[in-house]
């Protein structure tokens, strides 16, 4: 049984409890973050921070911890780990009050830290590719904020398992902006297309890794709006995130795409992010 974190308190998992009236569990009014951990080292665990901080500001909740404070939280979870690869699941709500939709005055957040264990993708999914389908995004207006109120995420992904699909691609008014659980990249013409960051993007961690990648190697990359078509005609599509790293889609709506196999420059990105991964741990310079 892994050790958590809990206001304050390191104890075992299946000690910890969170009261009924949290607002978490009411509201969903929360904030989380999922930090990779390779090897004991966090992976980007700065920009995670960031990026935590962003979501606590869009909900307008204060951060219960410094960066140098969250840091010393998550080593101690990562060296009680069980697993030396996983991922760090930082949560934080606005804590425990009357079910009443206006703030609480003196509510005091809920602070949990999970450890999960990291499962890389498979060899056959790197080598095959996977499925994806596409589906409108029924999601609210803030999805730069990584909040816990994830449903329409969670009737998305599902879609994706009914259909035995690993991702859902997302299309709103026209154009392509993530998966449910991951950000999403075409090739066309033989250039990688990215969308741009918006309020509807969530601005992912991987997504900035791959970004850079293209452009320290030499890859011709564009941030612009892809439309659906493009999507359909892209002779590569692939999904990216922390727990994911970057895969191909080889197969969209039951048709293929491409030739149907992961293509040249997902290949060449897949070798390129596991040589950055390693040489970033090797020098320590995963935080």
């Amino acid at each position: 049984m892994p050790t958590v974190f809990l206001n304050g308190e390191f104890l075992p998992l299946e000690q910890a409890r969170v009261s009924v009236m949290d607002r978490g569990f009411l509201f969903g009014d929360g904030v989380y973050e999922v930090i990779p951990v390779y090897d004991r080292q966090p992976f980007r665990q700065a920009e995670h921070l960031s990026r935590l901080q962003h979501s606590l500001d869009g909900i307008r909740l204060s951060n219960p911890h410094s960066d140098a404070e969250w840091a010393t939280l998550i080593s101690r979870i990562v060296a009680q780990a069980e697993w030396p690869d996983l991922g760090v699941y930082l949560q934080i709500t606005r804590g425990t009050g009357p079910r009443d939709h206006a703030f609480p005055q003196t509510a005091q957040p809920t602070v949990f830290i999970l450890p999960m264990p990291l499962t890389p993708p498979t060899a056959a999914a790197i080598e095959q590719g996977v499925s994806a389908i596409t589906a409108p995004d029924i999601r609210w207006q803030r999805c730069d904020l990584k909040v816990t109120a994830l449903l329409p995420n969670v009737l998305l992904r599902q879609q994706s398992i009914d259909a035995g699909c690993a991702e859902t691609l997302l299309l709103r008014d026209g154009l392509l902006l993530e998966g449910s659980a991951s950000s999403a990249f075409i090739v066309l013409d033989g250039v990688l297309l990215a969308p741009p960051k918006s309020h509807l993007i969530l601005p992912g961690i991987t997504y900035d890794v791959v970004l850079e990648l293209a452009a320290m190697t030499g890859m011709a990359y564009r941030i612009r709006a892809i439309t659906e078509a493009e999507l359909r005609a892209a002779e590569e599509i692939w999904i990216a995130s922390s727990t994911k790293e970057v895969l191909a889609v080889t197969r969209l709506d039951g048709q293929p795409v491409g030739g149907g196999q992961p293509g040249p420059l997902f290949r060449r990105m897949h070798a390129d992010y596991q040589v950055f991964k390693q040489r970033v741990m090797r020098r320590g310079e995963a935080r």
